[in-house]
Order: structure tokens, then sequence, then C-alpha cells
């Protein structure tokens, strides 16, 4: 499999995963985009967007135990992977070599 690539929200998401660790569940995503990003989504659209995350490889899904307050549905908590990690980093790089390249931008003149 060639290098495969990700949109914004996909590396909000990751960078959310990696965050919560194994608080990394749906509901707690969506609360942190909002925390962290200023991010109203719809539980739909993180559901939506791990699921392609997990089809793509870079993320992994077990599941919690019940619980009564969730009316003992279970948790599906998320973790990243090596390859979710690799699309961190070069997504990170590009957008620095990036901003790098534009003089009256570049992250060490901010």
């Amino acid at each position: 499999m060639g290098k495969q690539y990700i949109g914004e929200f996909e590396e909000l998401i990751l960078l959310l995963i990696v965050m919560l660790e194994e608080e990394a569940y749906g509901l707690a995503i969506r609360k942190a985009l909002k925390e962290h990003a200023d991010r109203t989504v719809t539980i739909g659209a993180v559901h939506g967007t791990v699921n392609r995350l997990e089809k793509k490889g870079f993320i992994e899904s077990t599941l919690g135990g019940a619980t009564e307050s969730r009316g003992g549905r279970r948790k599906r908590i998320f973790t990243i992977t090596a390859s979710g990690k690799k699309a961190l980093h070069r997504s990170r790089d590009v957008k620095v070599n990036l901003w790098n390249l534009i003089p009256d931008l570049a992250i060490n003149k901010l």
C-alpha cells in the first residue's frame, strides 16, 4: 500500500485519539473537538471518520466493558496504529515545510 494522506478533520481526530488515550471513544472525541478545537460536530461525523481511519489502518478499536449508565452498551475505544502515527508525522512535516517556504509566515518568525 502506498502513502495514504489524511484530511484536516481526520488529523484532528487522530490527535485527539492519542491525547485521550484509553478514553478515546465517540462521545469523548466529540467533546474534545469542541473543547480543544472549537469544532461542533455530530456524533455521526465522528463515527464516520473513525470508521474511515480504521479502514485505512490508522486506528484500531476494541470494545470496553458494558456500563449501567450506557444501558448495558459497550464503548468502542480507539487507539492509533504505527501507520496512523506515520500519517500524523507526514501531515505535520508537509505543513511545517510549506509554512517555512513563505518568508512572511515562517513558523520561526511568528
